[in-house]
């Protein structure tokens, strides 16, 4: 309410001095007049920007494998839970995202099978025309399977090339060639206020484009990246696409949003390209990043602080701590140093510092001034390697197919006879039940316990009939399959090869 009153006592006193002061206006000369900067008309126009980036623009989906325990223990939502949040929220039915394997309604099973079950959706951009593909980290983390979902809708197993969970950047390789790819643009040349566009899958819905500004630069919410703030709008499944300029170039990757609810609020933030080139370089030529280190502990310097030992204004990085027998240690740092240059380079805030070390390669020498008792000096430090992580377990493909044909295995599927009672059950004359599914009939949607009564127009009735109907279908097309799910009858397309 104060801040209302306040803006409402502004747009008076505007108000009346123009009323009291109209001589004044009549009064001003042309040059003034003429001198004076144009208004800018009209919003910028993104579709063809659209039109270049958007093919480059990847929809990536991970897989993950896990044990079966059986029984009726829920570990999330169901699929009619879902179908109703997306009509009540968004006033459209769930979009069609492959739903996870499970169990028949009635449990069973031996309680130790795995299964590939969905872990999360997100969004990534085409680097090079070879197939190489920008995300973020925590989209493929712990992914046994990662697919990649083209523009065109062409799909494609995905190798994780490498993750750097400290700057949130990862690398996928897809097995194509000739791809549409994007630009990468300059960060540095990058405005407050510039106009900015997103294009990903929020919330699973494929291709979604957004827009706003740069509310800021260099906002410092992590150790290693300076992010970029703006106010497009990101959510969830956002993570990992693009942030495009005006020009057509990426300037960003899509990363984290400020949230009480989970959704947008307006505050989101993108890592600088200059940043995750850097990273991604390291990634493609050895799977993992390097970064140095120097041994301290560090903290902001105030105003009050630098003013009373006579640094004059806030600037530095305060070392509170030298971890023993450390580079830091051993080149001659002492707590109570204020560390204001590294290699030359100023530095301002204390975040600076992990910054510049970081990025220093493991092994080389390097000069620090600090700031001691009223003097600066310089000490020399020989940069160590920082614990590298842990290793980003790589996607491959399940280690245990199904049973079966060879035609059954290749498209991921394991399946046996119906009995006489669950015929009557189902009302069913023939079909084969599905005891195991993988791979591209994971993808599909297909579930352990469905009832496969048809492959493409050829109906089955045994097993023997369905290995036969697999055989002869088209493997350069998707197979359709009708399927039985409880009382409901759906086709659904598996894609062999993918």
């Amino acid at each position: 309410m104060p801040r209302l009153t306040w803006t409402l006592r502004r747009c008076t006193l505007a108000v009346a001095l123009a009323a009291t002061a109209p001589a004044l206006l009549l009064q001003a000369p042309p040059a003034f007049a003429q001198s004076a900067p144009q208004p800018r008309t009209g919003l910028p126009d993104f579709t063809d920007l659209v039109e270049q980036v958007g093919p480059a623009v990847v929809n990536i989906r991970t897989m993950e494998r896990v044990r079966n325990g059986g029984g009726a223990n829920s570990q999330g939502p169901t699929d009619e839970e879902m179908q109703e949040f997306f009509r009540r929220f968004f006033g459209a039915p769930l979009p069609n995202i492959p739903r996870s394997p499970r169990p028949p309604r009635g449990g069973g099973g031996n309680g130790s099978a795995e299964e590939e079950t969905p872990r999360g959706v997100g969004s990534g951009f085409i680097l090079s025309q070879d197939g190489f593909v920008m995300t973020n980290a925590h989209v493929v983390e712990g992914a046994d399977e990662v697919l990649v979902t083209l523009a065109d809708k062409r799909e494609f197993k995905a190798r994780i090339v490498g993750a750097d969970k400290r700057t949130d950047v990862a690398v996928v390789k897809i097995e194509a060639a000739g791809l549409p790819f994007v630009k990468v643009g300059d960060v540095s040349k990058l405005k407050v206020g510039e106009w900015v566009m997103a294009i990903g899958s929020p919330f699973g819905l494929e291709n979604s484009v957004t827009a706003g500004i740069v509310s800021a630069k260099a906002r410092d919410t992590g150790d290693y990246l300076p992010f970029i703030q703006t106010d497009v709008a990101i959510n969830p499944g956002n993570s990992g696409g693009p942030l495009v300029n005006l020009r057509g170039e990426v300037v960003g990757i899509n990363s984290q949003i400020y949230s009480r609810s989970g959704g947008f609020m307006g505050i989101s933030f993108a890592i600088p390209m200059d940043e995750a080139i850097r990273v991604a370089d390291q990634l493609r030529a050895t799977g993992r990043v390097q970064r140095g280190r120097i041994g301290v502990q560090i903290d902001q310097v105030t105003k009050d602080v630098a003013e009373s030992i006579g640094l004059g204004r806030p600037q530095g990085a305060l070392v509170r701590s030298v971890e023993a027998g450390s580079p830091a240690d051993k080149a001659g740092v002492e707590a109570g140093d204020i560390i204001t240059r590294f290699n030359g380079q100023q530095i301002d805030k204390a975040t600076d510092l992990p910054r510049l070390v970081g990025n220093t390669k493991p092994g080389t020498r390097a000069t620090l001034t600090v700031f001691r008792r009223g003097g600066s000096k310089d000490l020399a430090v020989q940069i160590a390697e920082i614990e590298p992580e842990r290793p980003q377990r790589r996607a491959s493909a399940p280690e245990e197919r199904p049973r079966g044909s060879a035609a059954a295995q290749s498209l991921g599927l394991q399946v046996s006879e119906l009995s006489e009672a669950q015929k009557r059950e189902l009302k069913l004359k023939g079909g084969v039940k599905v005891d195991a599914v993988a791979d591209a009939a994971a993808r599909s949607g297909i579930r352990e316990g469905d009832v496969i009564v048809a492959i493409g127009n050829t109906e089955v009735g045994n097993v023997r009939e369905f290995e036969a109907a697999i055989a002869k279908a088209d493997r350069s097309k998707p197979v359709p399959v009708l399927l039985r799910r409880g009382e409901l009858a759906t086709y659904l397309l598996i894609r062999p090869g993918r």
